[in-house]
Formats: structure tokens, sequence, C-alpha cells
């Protein structure tokens, strides 16, 4: 047990720490997010598609189309200049392009999972092919971006030279799955019905309640010991940026996921239907690269360690990161292990 002086003396530490901290926020400036340079190429409603601009003399042929999920924004894989996997990406060689949703409003209200898979992210498949002169691409799923990817390798499979899914989503009820089973109880038509497009802050809030100590207060106290140094209050900041920059979500869109992947787990169960068209992951027949994060507590393990038994890919690898759901786009490791490990899969099937 500490004694009364030693809880004192810790208390005006913490508050000379806060008070030094006003100055260094005062001091901070704007928070900047997205390190690699890039250009808008194509647009259609609120998407637009951007390719980023080369960092090495001869980049790869065949393009990599990145789609990111829709309940965050995806400059959480380019952050900032040390923590960017699209600039280790670049680094690597590689010729990227991304998807970027937008925000949605209330107009956007009955697009569907057939709009966004068998509308936009095949324009957007096919705006690339033209500009590249292929007949297919490489395309990197990210979380619900991973499993949208998917869909679509399955229903438009000559499309697709190489599939990357990264913190995918596969099997959507393994036991550990605690975001599946606060869903399953969710009455998704009432929600949807009342609210139209479902507010983004409510997911977030939704998300970080499920490790609500580290997510909503540990991390706080644990800021009191950046707060002296500007570098590292930036960085900081620029994850909070991220984390409550939620972009509403697309009410029909929202339904027919959350009870077609999460409910009814349709994707494995060989049920799901987008647009009238069969999804049978079986069709997956292109080279399959699977990134998944042991630690990872929204996609655990086993919900994407199951893609391989339901796939028809007989060229299927696995990289297993030691580390979490964000971790795995911004730690110091991510850097060195992801990018590198991508990239040389992605070269080796270029050929």
């Amino acid at each position: 047990m500490l004694r009364p002086d030693k809880i004192v003396q810790e208390i005006c530490e913490f508050n000379q720490k806060v008070a030094t901290g006003l100055g260094t926020l005062s001091r901070v400036g704007d928070i900047d997010v997205g390190a690699s340079a890039k250009d808008p190429v194509y647009h259609e409603d609120k998407l637009v598609l951007h390719r980023f601009r080369a960092r090495v003399a001869e980049p790869a042929k065949v393009p990599v189309l990145i789609v990111y999920a829709l309940v965050n924004r995806p400059y959480m894989a380019d952050l900032q200049e040390d923590r960017s996997m699209i600039r280790g990406l670049l680094d690597q060689g590689l010729d990227v392009y991304l998807i970027d949703w937008g925000y949605p409003d209330g107009a956007d209200r009955y697009l569907d999972l057939d709009d966004y898979l068998n509308g936009y992210i095949r324009r957007c498949v096919d705006f690339i092919c033209r500009e590249h002169h292929v007949p297919s691409i490489n395309l990197l799923g990210i979380c619900q971006g991973g499993t949208f990817s998917l869909c679509f390798s399955a229903m438009h499979p000559e499309k697709v030279r190489n599939l990357v899914t990264m913190v995918t989503p596969v099997d959507f009820q393994t036991p550990d799955n605690v975001l599946s089973k606060w869903v399953q109880d969710l009455d998704v038509d009432l929600m949807v019905d009342t609210l139209g497009n479902v507010p983004g802050e409510l997911l977030n809030w939704s998300f970080l309640s499920l490790k609500p100590f580290r997510l909503t207060g540990q991390k706080y106290l644990d800021m009191a010991d950046m707060l002296e140094d500007p570098v590292k209050m930036k960085n900081f900041l620029r994850m909070e940026k991220w984390i409550f920059d939620s972009p509403d979500q697309v009410g029909e869109a929202f339904r027919q996921f959350v009870k077609w992947f999460y409910k009814e787990n349709r994707l494995v169960n060989g049920s799901l239907e987008i647009g009238g068209r069969k999804v049978d992951l079986g069709r997956v027949t292109m080279p399959v690269f699977n990134v998944y994060a042991t630690e990872d507590h929204l996609v655990p393990p086993a919900a994407s360690i199951a893609l391989e038994k339901h796939v028809g890919a007989k060229d299927y690898a696995t990289l297993a990161f030691k580390g979490g759901h964000i971790g795995i786009y911004v730690s110091g490791r991510a850097q060195k292990e992801i990018p590198r490990g991508v990239a040389d899969w992605l070269k080796a099937r270029m050929h």
C-alpha cells in the first residue's frame, strides 16, 4: 500500500505533467493525416478512387487495389510517414490504388451490398484494368473490405489476379467472437427502419465498449507521459482523430451485412447471394494470401483462419502478425513485416 505522502507526490507530479501538456497542446497545430502523395482518378457518387504516386522508377505492371471497410476512414493505412502500410508497399515497388468510400448521407440510405460490390468495386476494377491494359488486377481487402474483396473475387474471379485479405472476417460465428455475440441480439430491422443510416458515432462507441478500460480510460492516463513531447503527442492525436472519424453506415447495406454475415453466417455456409449472384468461395481459385493478427479483438484469428478450408485456391498462404487489429497497420513491427511480406508474395506471382 502506498503511503499518503507518496500518493500526494504522484498527484502533484501528474498535475505538473498536465500543466506542461497544455503548453504542448497549444503548439501541436493541425492534425494532418495521409502521408503519401496521391491523385483522384475516378469519382462516382461519394466514392473517390485514388492512385498513389510511385516511389520507385518502374513500379509493378499489375496494380493493387486496396478495398477498405465502410466503418472507418482508410487513411489508417497511410497514417503518417513512419507508420504507413501504403508507403511501405510503394517503396517495395507496387502500383497502389485505394477506394475512399467518403461520407454517406440520406441520399445513400437504400444502397445495398449489390451496389457496393457489383457496382462500385466492379467499376473501379474495370477502370484500373482499362488504364493499365490488363485483364485483371491484384486486390487487397482490409477488415470488412477483405470480406467484400472475397465476395467480389467469388463473383468475378476473372477480374482478380491475386487476392490479399488482411484482418478479414470469414467465419462470423467463431466462439471467441465477442462482436458477433453482441450482434446476435441486435434488432437490425428496427434500428435501420428507425434511423435510416446508422450513425458512425453509435457504432464507434460500440467497438470501444469491447475493451472499455483500455480504449476509453487507460490510454488517456498513458497520454500523460507524452504531454512533454510534441511529436509523440501529435502521433497520439492523429490516432484519436482516426478513431472518432467514423462515417455513418448506409442503412440497407448495414442491414444486409449484419443479417447475412453475422446472424446467418452465409459466407461459409454457402447460402450467400448478392444481386442475384451466388457467392461461392470455391470459385476463389486465384492465389490467396491471408494476413491476420494474433491478438485481434475485433476479428479473432479463428474468424480469419477459417478461410483456407472454404476457398478453391491451391496457392494459399498466411502471415500471422503478432499484434492487434490496429497494430497491424501502425506498429513499428508492422512497418517491417507487413509491406515486405505482401509485396514479396505478390511480386512472386506477377510474372
